[in-house]
């Protein structure tokens, strides 16, 4: 009998196996739904991302500008003594071309007594000025007029714009001149769109369309002749992103771009691109922006910039490096020609105007590296002052514009002329490694001009001008001797001094034994032999019966800041400063007793150009005036017939220079310290080691300083007299009031009633002479 089969198990097997599949199928659907749904979160978490990453950096601080230094800005007037080829090295150094059209700012053309310009517009901290057409006359090296083109009428002055001199940078080395829209030319919005973007006006970011007419035309030309991405991309791209290669970073190129589109219009993206875009390399230093690359290549401002010019920087956005206008000046001519054709052909332009344009050479400045710090020492100063008042971030990103004190002629001559003496000054047997420091300021102000901390004035490292503290030897002996001149009933120029030896006690139970350069005594000496010959046992003895606090308190009033040891040994130099100090301490000198500040800023501007803050110039009465005029008189002996004589060889005796030589311990530092009626100069020579440097003051430092002011300087002394003050004839002999007939008679000045009372016997023959003579007239007369 057959077994009966189950079919019934079987179907349920099945039914089973439906089921689980079934459940399978669901729970993958639910999975699926949930990853889609997280997925789906992520993407939308990743755009917010993204949206909050593109509108919290576009609609905040969009770039970090580095802060501009520029030089003080030349003013040219009628009589200013100025030769034309020094006026064309000028104007060489500020990037204006030579064009006979004079077709644009910053351009000149030059004669043999005449220069005709047009200025270039700047906005200075007092007012902005526009640019001017201006022609110059010159006769017998001297400005003679200067006449306004347009009206025909003369000019007191033209103030020229100022020389960049450095820059404080952010970390990431990028530089850019901010533009606005409607700043730049049509032509260049016209020539980049046609270039780069012809849809950018209809797309939302990314264009397809325009990915494939690139892909045609560069597939017709068998070369790269267009790109695919949009302006809106390529913002993005240099704006929020790395320069990776990679799929992820193309999406999110492309998302960015639509986020950005939403969010902002066509103008402000444009804008930000103008500004943002990379266009060349200055060193170091990336070059970001058309209104910066205008500068660089044309010297020009952008709103300026013609057609042919425009189409050249609009060429290199496909290639800084590739076309640059100066390496590859018939490449980047090429593509200039074909953004000209693309903006014939979307018809900004006619077809006389490219033909014109094409026609047209690209004038390039030369290139001039922009500096950092072209004058580092300087900068040092400047960014110093700065600092306690503003803190590293916005010196370096905030695009501040500091107008400085310094003269870029009187700042090249002393770069030149520390290099050229220091070689003369080592031709000496055993005089080796020297190095320099030098700060020149403007004796009615205070206003720093030129500073040199070392050797090569344009090599960062130690600034020895603000750092290097060193003994001043005997510039502290002005000092000592004004002090005493403070009391005129006991001292006076002709007091006579004890230039004999001494010896002191000082701490410890030592005895302090000085002795003169010379080795040698001179007896009684006048007191203002005593200073100009710089005699150091007469000194001592002065400052002793004077009172060393008396002294350390004269020496505080001219700015000195620094803690001073009340030692005897004070009175011959045994105080430390640095050369930037010891400027201040003789500026009040230079300034007949007036204290000011010395100062390196003038103002400070934001980057809109709103005033932040001016530097004037501020005095105070802080040495006697009667006492400081009569030690002035001293220092301009000195000058004459002391330790600074042999300056006569090369500066005329006319200028009646004031100044002390100096010189430390064992020949180890070397100074100057003197004036001319426009400039105070303080020099420091020798070395970093503190070895002796083998030379005085007068053979190391004043030869430096005598051949610095030969250059600069053309101003003579001429000192103020107080009312408190007349002169008086003295017999050389006796010491007794004389009068300008006897021989030996000299004119002194004194502060009134300090004069000798009595008279040498040769004021009465000479009273008597006088007499006769014009008794003689009358009776000749009648």
């Amino acid at each position: 009998m057959a077994v009966a089969k189950k079919p019934r198990k079987k179907r349920q097997v099945t039914r089973k196996k439906k089921s689980s599949i079934a459940k399978v199928n669901k729970q993958l659907k639910r999975y699926f739904l949930i990853a889609a749904t997280a997925g789906l979160f992520a993407f939308v978490s990743y755009l917010g991302y993204l949206d909050y990453t593109v509108r919290h950096q576009f609609e905040g601080k969009r770039w970090t500008i580095p802060a501009h230094v520029y030089a003080n800005p030349t003013e040219i007037y009628a009589g200013l003594k100025l030769k034309p080829k020094q006026l064309v090295f000028l104007l060489k150094k500020l990037h204006y071309q030579v064009d006979r059209d004079l077709s644009s700012q910053a351009s000149y053309t030059a004669k043999s007594n005449q220069i005709t310009l047009k200025t270039r517009g700047f906005t200075f901290w007092d007012k902005a000025e526009s640019s001017q057409y201006v022609r110059i006359k010159f006769q017998n090296n001297e400005i003679q007029r200067i006449v306004d083109m347009k009206t025909g009428r003369e000019l007191a002055v033209v103030r020229l714009d100022p020389e960049q001199i450095g820059s404080f940078y952010p970390a990431h080395k990028e530089d850019r001149v901010l533009v606005k829209l409607e700043e730049v030319p049509q032509t260049l919005i016209d020539a980049l769109v046609a270039t780069e973007d012809r849809d950018f006006y209809q797309h939302w970011g990314i264009s397809l369309k325009g990915i494939a007419r690139a892909m045609w035309v560069n597939i017709k030309a068998a070369g790269f002749v267009q790109g695919g991405s949009t302006l809106t991309q390529q913002l993005i791209k240099n704006f929020f992103l790395t320069p990776e290669r990679s799929l992820r970073r193309k999406i999110n190129e492309a998302l960015m771009a639509l986020i950005l589109e939403y969010h902002f219009s066509k103008d402000e993206i444009l804008e930000a691109y103008l500004n943002e875009v990379y266009l060349a390399q200055d060193g170091a230093y990336s070059v970001h922006g058309f209104g910066l690359a205008s500068e660089f290549y044309f010297s020009k401002s952008i709103a300026k910039l013609p057609l042919h010019e425009v189409a050249a920087l609009v060429a290199l956005v496909r290639g800084p490096s590739y076309y640059n206008l100066r390496r590859h000046p018939e490449r980047a001519l090429k593509r200039r020609n074909l953004v000209l054709a693309s903006m014939l052909e979307q018809g900004k332009i006619t077809a006389a105007e490219q033909a014109a344009a094409k026609n047209k050479a690209l004038k390039i400045v030369p290139f001039a590296h922009r500096a950092a710090n072209r004058y580092p020492a300087f900068i040092d100063l400047v960014k110093r002052q700065l600092k306690t008042e503003y803190n590293e971030t916005d010196l370096s990103s905030n695009g501040l514009r500091i107008f400085t004190t310094l003269d870029s002629r009187v700042q090249d001559a002393l770069g030149k002329s520390v290099v050229r003496q220091l070689t003369k000054i080592e031709k000496k047997p055993r005089v080796n490694h020297l190095e320099a420091a030098v700060v020149v300021t403007r004796r009615a102000t205070g206003e720093v001009v030129a500073l040199t901390g070392g050797r090569d004035s344009q090599k960062a490292g130690f600034n020895r001008a603000l750092n290097a503290v060193r003994p001043i030897g005997s510039l502290i002996k002005p000092l000592v001797y004004l002090t005493a001149l403070e009391y005129p009933q006991k001292y006076t120029l002709i007091t006579p001094l004890s230039d004999t030896a001494i010896e002191l006690k000082v701490e410890k139970g030592n005895v302090w034994k000085p002795q003169n350069y010379s080795r040698k005594e001179h007896g009684e000496v006048p007191l203002h032999t005593a200073l100009a010959h710089s005699y150091n046992l007469a000194t001592v003895r002065l400052g002793m019966d004077v009172g060393l606090g008396r002294i350390a308190k004269t020496i505080r009033a001219t700015g000195v800041t620094r803690p001073i040891n009340l030692y005897p040994s004070l009175l011959l130099g045994a105080l430390s400063l640095t050369p930037f100090e010891v400027t201040q301490m003789y500026q009040t000198l230079a300034a007949e007793g007036f204290s000011m500040p010395l100062r390196s800023i003038n103002a400070v501007l934001n980057n809109e150009g709103e005033l932040l803050q001016r530097y004037p110039y501020v005095l105070k009465q802080a040495l006697n005036p009667a006492a400081s005029y009569l030690t002035n008189t001293i220092l301009q002996e000195v000058m004459r017939s002391g330790t600074g004589r042999s300056t006569a060889y090369v500066i005329p005796s006319d200028m009646n220079i004031a100044g002390k030589t100096g010189t430390s311990n064992d020949l180890k530092d070397s100074w100057f310290a003197g004036f001319t009626g426009d400039y105070l100069a303080v020099v420091w020579v020798g070395r970093d080691d503190a070895k002796p440097a083998g030379v005085t003051g007068a053979s190391g430092a004043l030869k430096l300083w005598a051949g610095l002011m030969a250059k600069v300087a053309s101003e003579p002394v001429l000192l103020s007299r107080p009312d408190s003050v007349k002169n008086s004839w003295i017999d050389e002999g006796s010491g007794l009031l004389a009068s300008e007939f006897c021989p030996s008679a000299s004119s002194y000045p004194f502060v009134k009633g300090s004069e000798p009372k009595e008279k040498t016997l040769c004021v009465e023959s000479s009273i008597k002479k006088v007499g006769d003579w014009f008794g003689g007239i009358i009776q000749g007369n009648f």
